[in-house]
């Protein structure tokens, strides 16, 4: 029998017991940086993020052997909605998070989460992993990323990428674009990135949300923001693993695209990442054949599976999602909304939009 996530009782089948994360975070994040599958996502500062600035529960565990020793892991986020719905994924608004260590250990956290699930009447669980998780859950194909190797300078790369890539850098150069990174770019890369979440008909995320990224992830985070004569036209957010990177936010104003700010974003990026010694570049996750797969596609990326697993009571294939019908009116709607508006009442919908 497996306890449930609130119970204070541990499970015990042949030589492990799962236990919950109390204040060992420095202990779990220790387990996350040795572990091959680990990602970003997997390190402890997200639970502060999800609890404090995004209002939900969190239900980190781990998978201990007779000895203590810690075998696995498995973050989870209850996302609750009496409009979108109840959702427990690992990991909510991030691409990735799933069950990690010895494949013991992670059948026995996607045992002990899928029945969570079902006993408190979840609409859907998903554990968005990159990895193939020894389990029996179902297997989504719904989303993929697609990564570039980095070459040993920007100036390889400036040869080897598309040319219509090349021209659209020399484009952005001649027009004067600046580059800048920093934690300080927090603020303008937000006032794009909300203004295109409305012309997207998508709900922002708090601004909050960055400013949290940022200090708690002062080594691991990245921000960049394209500028013009001082205006930020194109700004991104994303993380360094190991030797690769994941923009994870993006966002441009679309009045701009003549001044190519977007590809410029882009190319200081890779520039900046191949001066640190990064060695892959992640477009992060997206709809395979939507038009956002195509663009990255023109880098000379290849694509990589995304191997989610879910278990639904109810055939919930996704989370709620503009790809799904029910939303598509709702989004033509939202773009119409005042900018001013959507900053207000934005980030109170899209922290329920796993």
């Amino acid at each position: 029998m497996i306890t449930s996530f609130d119970s204070a009782a541990t499970l015990a089948i042949p030589s492990l017991a799962l236990l919950p994360l109390d204040d060992e975070v420095d202990q779990w994040d220790a387990f996350v940086q040795g572990a091959p599958q680990a990602t970003f996502c997997h390190l402890a500062g997200w639970r502060t993020i999800m609890t404090d600035v995004l209002g939900h529960e969190c239900l980190y565990r781990v998978a201990a052997d007779a000895g203590g020793a810690w075998q696995g892991v498995l973050p989870l986020v209850r996302v609750r909605s009496r409009i979108f719905g109840h959702y427990i994924v690992s990991m909510p608004f991030l691409n990735y998070g799933g069950p990690i260590g010895t494949p013991a250990a992670q059948r026995l956290l996607v045992e002990d989460a899928t029945t969570y699930a079902q006993r408190s009447s979840a609409d859907l669980l998903e554990l968005r992993t990159r990895h193939g998780v020894p389990c029996d859950l179902e297997t989504s194909h719904r989303k993929i990323t697609v990564v570039l190797n980095l070459p040993e300078s920007p100036d390889v790369l400036l040869r080897t990428i598309p040319s219509s890539r090349r021209r659209q850098i020399e484009r952005a150069k001649k027009e004067g674009l600046e580059a800048k990174f920093g934690p300080d770019q927090v603020e303008p890369f937000y006032e794009v990135f909300a203004h295109n979440m409305r012309d997207l008909g998508t709900p922002v995320l708090p601004r909050r949300l960055f400013e949290e990224i940022a200090r708690i992830f002062p080594e691991t985070a990245m921000f960049c923001v394209a500028y013009s004569n001082g205006r930020p036209l194109a700004g991104g957010c994303g993380f360094v693993w190991g030797d690769e990177f994941e923009i994870t936010w993006v966002s441009s104003l679309r009045e701009y695209d003549r001044l190519m700010p977007n590809m410029f974003l882009y190319w200081s990026y890779m520039q900046q990442l191949i001066l640190q010694g990064v060695r892959v570049f992640n477009f992060g996750r997206c709809t395979p054949n939507g038009r956002t797969h195509r663009f990255k596609h023109q880098w000379g990326g290849v694509d990589v599976p995304l191997p989610w697993r879910q278990w639904s009571p109810r055939a919930v294939g996704t989370t709620p999602s503009p790809d799904r019908p029910i939303y598509r009116v709702a989004t033509a709607l939202w773009s119409r909304v005042p900018v001013g508006v959507a900053n207000v009442v934005g980030p109170i919908l899209a922290r329920r939009l796993p």
